[in-house]
């Protein structure tokens, strides 16, 4: 019979036990939940080559290249990212940007050199798979042996100042944009 009564109160002891902690959950905050991944309106940007859309480079290239953006929009504000294709011996005379440009060999020989002048003989050779990241304001120079494709990476907007104004084939260098023209006013 004692057996009995320690049995009994025992279960009564875990079960008071057991509605104490319960009540003292009860006056706790609650853990916050597992939430659920929210749906991104972002998108994702793939392409295989076949899917790149080229078209001419910008006015601030020479003539004969070609662009596609891949990510983002180099004029506008973010990241982006470009895929540049150049024939065989074009030339980007010394210039510098204001943001660091990231540079990534796709295909061709890329050829690369620091300085305010071209100097083919003192640049670098980029295989495809190289990499160059060139802080602000660095003069550098590049052109292609071989039709060439470079990736071309940084914070928008994209700028390209050219060492010497003259080699600007955009012609805008240094110059100010002419300025808008006024409305005419009715007359009174």
């Amino acid at each position: 019979m004692k057996k009995l009564v320690l049995f009994g109160a025992a279960i009564a002891f875990a079960a008071i036990s057991t509605v104490r902690a319960a009540d003292e959950a009860a006056k706790k905050p609650a853990a916050p939940k597992a939430h659920k991944m929210a749906a991104s309106s972002a998108k994702m940007d793939m392409s295989t080559p076949d899917e790149m859309k080229w078209g001419d480079a910008p006015p601030i290239f020479s003539p004969g290249a070609k662009l596609a953006v891949l990510e983002g929009n180099p004029f506008g504000t973010g990241y982006y990212t470009v895929a540049l294709k150049m024939p065989d011996g074009y030339k980007i005379m010394p210039h510098w940007h204001p943001a660091t440009e990231r540079v990534t060999v796709i295909s061709g020989e890329f050829h690369a050199g620091m300085g305010d002048k071209m100097d083919e003989a003192g640049a670098k050779t980029f295989p495809p798979g190289s990499f160059a990241s060139i802080p602000p304001r660095m003069h550098h120079f590049a052109f292609a042996k071989g039709e060439t494709v470079v990736q071309v990476s940084g914070p928008a907007p994209f700028k390209l100042i050219y060492v010497n104004a003259a080699d600007d084939p955009s012609g805008m260098q240094g110059k100010k944009k002419p300025a808008a023209k006024k409305a005419d006013k009715p007359a009174a």
